[in-house]
């Protein structure tokens, strides 16, 4: 492996990009969300960062994170990459809202023991 894809670089870029999401949301509804072409396709593509850090963890994601749905996340970087033409709001929305604060603390969790 090489060092940029050492184990808490991709943990730190996890990290980082649901943060940056964190901060892209803030304030806005779903409704907002779903016309707002540049906070969409900014999330989208933190989205994809975030699937793609998890692709470099391979079996280490799940060793360090075992409560997370690893193929779900690697499912969705492939989704949004390859069928980007069929990305559902929807699912964006409720991936955002309900499945990264939980992948958020697994991370900082995986991040802190690996001090």
């Amino acid at each position: 492996m090489s060092s940029k894809h050492e184990v808490s670089d991709c943990i730190a870029d996890i990290i980082e990009n649901i943060g940056r999401i964190e901060r892209y949301l803030a304030g806005l509804s779903q409704e907002v969300f779903d016309r707002d072409e540049r906070t969409r396709d900014a999330v989208e593509r933190c989205l994809e960062r975030i699937c793609e850090a998890a692709h470099r963890l391979g079996s280490r994601g799940p060793a360090m994170m075992p409560d997370q749905p690893w193929p779900d996340i690697r499912g969705m970087g492939n989704h949004l990459r390859h069928g980007y033409d069929r990305v559902e709001v929807d699912i964006v929305w409720h991936t955002v809202q309900n499945r990264l604060p939980a992948l958020k603390a697994a991370a900082q969790r995986a991040l802190a023991g690996l001090s």
